[in-house]
């Protein structure tokens, strides 16, 4: 089993391979996104945080997903295009993933098993946040609903660590 994120790499939309390791030393904030869903302007919050801590060594990682009532442009253009031009999302995007069940992404599979008592076991929604430190582990899972200006403070802590 991986040890942490940066044993993973992640299809880009345009179908080419990216290693987490690139992000080793960073706080990093995986979210797995919909453009559909009723947590989408979560978008906004995410953004704002992402442009505030980016030079503090800090990013986001966008996993879209349609396994949650089938909210997710089945175009992965239609979906960078959605989050760039409503939310102004400039923070690193992926290729759709599953993130639960069988199929589910190994990342997803590693974070949620890493995580299993915080909420227990796999992803249940849309906008599930898995908050890294900068060794690659996993510190903390946010329910969905956890608006972005609640992380606040972890990451915070976790920057100034």
């Amino acid at each position: 089993m991986a040890a942490t994120i940066y044993d993973f790499e992640a299809e880009k939309p345009d179908g080419t391979k990216q290693a987490l390791s690139d992000y080793e030393g960073q706080v990093v904030l995986v979210v797995n996104t919909a453009s559909k869903c009723g947590f989408t302007n979560q978008f906004e919050g995410l953004q704002e945080l992402y442009q505030e801590y980016r030079d503090d060594g800090f990013t986001i990682l966008g996993f879209p997903s349609d396994q949650f009532m089938n909210q997710e442009f089945d175009n992965i253009d239609e979906t960078m295009e959605f989050c760039r031009r409503n939310y102004g999302v400039s923070f690193p995007m992926f290729a759709k993933v599953d993130v639960k069940g069988k199929n589910a992404d190994p990342l997803f599979q590693y974070l949620t098993n890493e995580t299993k008592g915080l909420l227990g076991g796999e992803v249940k929604w849309n906008f599930t946040k898995f908050l890294i430190g900068r060794d690659g582990r996993p510190i903390e899972r946010y329910a969905p609903q956890t608006k972005p200006e609640k992380i606040r403070n972890d990451l915070k802590n976790q920057l100034s660590e």
